[in-house]
C-alpha cells in the first residue's frame, strides 16, 4: 500500500503520475490531514518511558499499550470508519485485560494509523489522565 501527503501542487502532479502508470483497477483512499510527526513520535516514546519510570509496577511495553486502548483506539473509533468496523468486530468484544496483553504482545498498530490532529489528541489525553494524577511529565516546548 502506497501512502502520500499532498502538502502541494508538485505533490498532486507527482501522485497524478503514479496513478497513471499503475495497473487498472487499483482503489484509492483519501484521508484528512498529514500523517503524525517524527517530533509527535519522540515526543510519545519519552512520556511513555517516564509513566513507567515513575510507575514503577509497569513497563514500558504494558504503559504504552494501556495508552493505545484507553486514548488511542477510542480516537481512531471516532474518526475512522475502517477502523472502527474491525475494531468493534475482532478487539471490542474481548475483555479488557486481554485487549491490554494483545496490544502489548501483537504490537497493535493505533498512533501509527493517526495523522497529526489525532497525535496531537492522542498526546494530550495522557497529559490530562497522568498529569491529574500528578505524574510529572515532560512539557514538549521544552523538550530538546
Amino acid at each position: 500500500m502506497t501512502t502520500r501527503v499532498i502538502r502541494n501542487h508538485y505533490d498532486i502532479e507527482m501522485l497524478t503520475r503514479f496513478l497513471r502508470a499503475q495497473n487498472l483497477p487499483v482503489t484509492v483512499s483519501i484521508t484528512k490531514g498529514a500523517k503524525r510527526s517524527d517530533e509527535q513520535n519522540r515526543l510519545q516514546h519519552l512520556l511513555i518511558a517516564e509513566i513507567a519510570a515513575q510507575k514503577q509496577d509497569e513497563t514500558i511495553e504494558e504503559v504504552r499499550a494501556f495508552c493505545k486502548l484507553c486514548f488511542g483506539m477510542p480516537i481512531l473509533r471516532e474518526e475512522n470508519e475502517e477502523f472502527r468496523a474491525v475494531y468493534d468486530e475482532r478487539i471490542k468484544p474481548l475483555p479488557y485485560e486481554t485487549k491490554l496483553k494483545i496490544i502489548e504482545l501483537f504490537d497493535v498498530p493505533v498512533t501509527r494509523l493517526m495523522t497529526t490532529a489525532q497525535k496531537t489528541k492522542y498526546l494530550d489525553a495522557i497529559y490530562q489522565h497522568f498529569g491529574a494524577q500528578g505524574y510529572v511529565l515532560t512539557v514538549p516546548e521544552l523538550a530538546e
